[in-house]
């Protein structure tokens, strides 16, 4: 399994042949400085936690050009299909959908979800994580934007994430130390990624809090380097 950090929630996760993008946010992302086109290349798989300009990003580009499949909640999916995505898998909370070579099942998230549409708000389904679990690989628990839930720990029993990626950035997610208690208290993953920092002035510039809010857990915290391939 290789993962690929963009900045701010943006991931690539190629495993079992698939190429999975989890809330490609690469075109305006002043965390990100590589080519979106590069990044986004080969993608078969577009999931998304909900429906954020910060989390939607480039899926309309990334599934026209590259063919690949959005999977998210009804509601976002719906809105995206008037902007001309074709392929369409979606599911909502407590749902599992199944591609080859793995599944993605969607859980709960405390957050919001809605965009502007030609000067109104549009509601665009509830915000939600994602479980990524490869066939005989490693299951990925991506929260998504959230607060910290003890709900957590069902997530954890019903699908054994070895991989978390928790927000950090603080005023619109978890803070550090609250995706620290999150991470040893609910969760038993064997890494522990943090996300959603430093993109913008106003969330966390960097994970050192986090880092150090995680010292002496039994959790691996891995920081990536922003487009850099790690192998998991």
């Amino acid at each position: 399994m290789k993962l690929t950090w963009f900045g701010h929630s943006a991931f690539r996760l190629e495993v079992n042949g698939a190429v999975i993008l989890i809330d490609p946010f690469l075109t305006g992302n002043p965390s990100f400085k590589g080519d979106p086109a590069m990044a986004s290349k080969g993608a078969t798989h577009v999931v998304l936690t909900h429906g954020h300009a910060d989390h939607v990003g480039d899926t309309v580009r990334i599934c026209k050009q590259e063919g690949a499949t959005l999977v998210t909640n009804y509601d976002l999916a719906m809105w995206l299909a008037g902007q001309g995505v074709e392929k369409l898998d979606p599911t909502n909370m407590g749902g599992t959908v199944r591609h080859a070579g793995f599944s993605v099942s969607f859980t709960l998230a405390f957050h919001s979800s809605g965009m502007m549409d030609n000067g109104a708000a549009v509601y665009l389904g509830n915000p939600t994580g994602i479980v990524i679990s490869p066939q005989g690989g490693k299951a990925v628990y991506h929260a998504g934007d959230t607060d910290i839930f003890s709900d957590m720990a069902l997530i954890q029993e019903l699908y054994d994430p070895k991989i978390a990626i928790l927000p950090i950035g603080d005023r619109f997610t978890m803070s550090p130390k609250t995706a620290a208690l999150a991470a040893r208290r609910f969760l038993k993953a064997e890494t522990v990624i943090p996300c959603h920092f430093g993109t913008f002035p106003i969330i966390e510039p960097d994970a050192s809090k986090f880092v150090a809010a995680m010292a002496g857990a039994p959790s691996k915290v891995l920081v990536p380097e922003i487009g850099k391939p790690v192998t998991l």
